[in-house]
């Protein structure tokens, strides 16, 4: 994902469900009502995947690692890395809402487009270490081309990736079967298409069939 100037922040958000499905696929394992894994551990496990990984690839020259890369693990090891954990999500929407900001949305938004003339872009952004304030930054065009199309994903590179009982894979055994253990019906009702009108009063609380000057149908 990217900061508020465009500036490359790569890091993962992971979707975690409550719960899973056993291997055998015989019961549904709950998970913890507040967090399936302690937040501080996590910490340390990431750390010490992410060093493990990088040695190995190095080691099997899967990825060109830097002279003096023993002493740069050392330098990750000596860091406290950072895991925020967000407090459960309420229902499907709210998963939703919060998946499709990641996959849906580009690295800025029209109205933050402040002027674009003579070869130099101004944009409006709020700066975080000062109390969201909200200021402006000027980059040349070249500079600002750039700095989007790092959030344009290579081809075969995917925003989101599902794993587990989600994954593609075996999904419909496996939702249909987590569906039977929890007591719900094996599949969910049919959803009949909105017209258009029920979309726009929906998504936008616009009636379209009311005429917006003198309220007439």
């Amino acid at each position: 994902t990217w900061d508020q100037t465009l500036g490359a922040h790569f890091h993962v958000h992971c979707v975690v469900a409550a719960g899973a499905l056993a291997s055998n696929g015989e019961r549904w394992i709950e998970a913890d009502p507040r967090f399936l894994f302690p937040v501080r551990a996590l910490r340390t496990v990431f750390r010490g995947k992410f060093c493990a990984a990088l040695a190995q690839a190095g080691a099997t020259d899967a990825v060109p690692l830097p002279e003096g890369f023993a002493q740069l693990r050392n330098q990750l090891y000596a860091k406290e890395w950072v895991v925020y954990a967000k407090a459960p999500v309420a229902d499907p929407a709210h998963v939703l809402d919060y998946v499709g900001r990641y996959t849906h949305r580009v690295a800025i938004a029209n109205h933050r487009l402040l002027d674009v003339r003579d070869g130099w872009v101004r944009f409006a952004y709020r700066n975080r270490r000062q109390d969201n304030r909200v200021q402006t930054m000027t980059l040349d065009a070249d500079e600002f081309i750039r700095r989007f199309l790092l959030h344009v994903l290579p081809r075969g590179f995917m925003r989101l990736r599902h794993y587990g009982f989600l994954a593609n894979r075996h999904k419909a055994y496996t939702l249909r079967r987590c569906r039977e253990l929890l007591g719900q019906p094996s599949e969910p009702a049919p959803r009949r298409a909105k017209s258009v009108v029920q979309w726009m009063q929906e998504v936008t609380g616009i009636d379209l069939t009311q005429c917006p000057h003198c309220g007439s149908r």
